[in-house]
């Protein structure tokens, strides 16, 4: 098993706000994104790959209004009443993360001797202008983020990664660094899933990712998932 980072995940109270943001933090506009039924969410995209990040992306989210889930909770604790008042208050920041695995079913499974349960194996899809996105993506029952963020939602992507329809942003992910108290569990967690190009500290709960932007390098910080 061979995971590596897909998508880092900056959550937004509105997406609205979440591209105001990125062009004020990260000096460009996102590109288009889409809606995701399923989950009552919407997004917008930016390229972020480098040599290190093959396929990486930036990927801001927002609950849709007027749009209920599918499922009971939406997915990266976006139902969470005190992560939302958190990005009403403090504005859009990074939450979580997401690797891309070859079989979602089997990730889910090297997880489970270690007593952690990272959901369901669901099947999720939108539209985009170059046709159908398909994907199969861990998403628990309550929508939690394990290890307060720590431990990345699991994706294995149909015949196309939507970076592939993604150009060059002027944006690149140099480094992903997450701190836990609990440093031994989820290294424990990572080297189940054989994550890659993540550095783990012990410490108070919390994720960074290192990028070099046109307004010049800029650290994302969840401040404590």
């Amino acid at each position: 098993m061979q995971a590596r980072i897909d998508h880092l995940v900056v959550g937004a109270a509105t997406l609205d706000e979440g591209v105001a943001w990125c062009e004020a933090t990260l000096g460009v506009v996102p590109g288009p994104g889409g809606e995701h039924p399923l989950m009552g969410t919407h997004n917008r995209l930016l390229r972020v790959a480098t040599v290190d990040y093959p396929q990486a992306y930036l990927e801001i989210i927002a609950v849709q209004p007027g749009r209920l889930p599918q499922r009971t909770r939406r997915w990266f604790d976006l139902d969470d009443e005190v992560l939302q008042a958190r990005l009403r208050r403090d504005g859009p920041r990074l939450i979580h993360l997401v690797a891309q695995v070859p079989d979602a079913r089997a990730a889910v499974a090297a997880l489970a001797p270690a007593g952690i349960d990272a959901g369901e194996v669901v099947q999720a899809s939108r539209l985009t202008p170059r046709g159908l996105l398909e994907w199969q993506i861990t998403v628990r029952a309550d929508g939690r983020r394990l290890f307060q963020g720590g431990l990345p939602t699991l994706i294995e992507w149909g015949a196309v990664h939507p970076a592939a329809g993604m150009p060059e942003s002027g944006v690149t992910l140099h480094a992903v660094n997450m701190r836990h108290p609990d440093l031994s569990a989820l290294r424990q967690a990572h080297q189940a899933i054989g994550l890659q190009r993540v550095s783990l500290q012990a410490g108070e709960p919390a994720l960074q990712a290192v990028l070099e932007t046109p307004l010049g390098r800029v650290t994302l910080a969840s401040g404590g998932a």
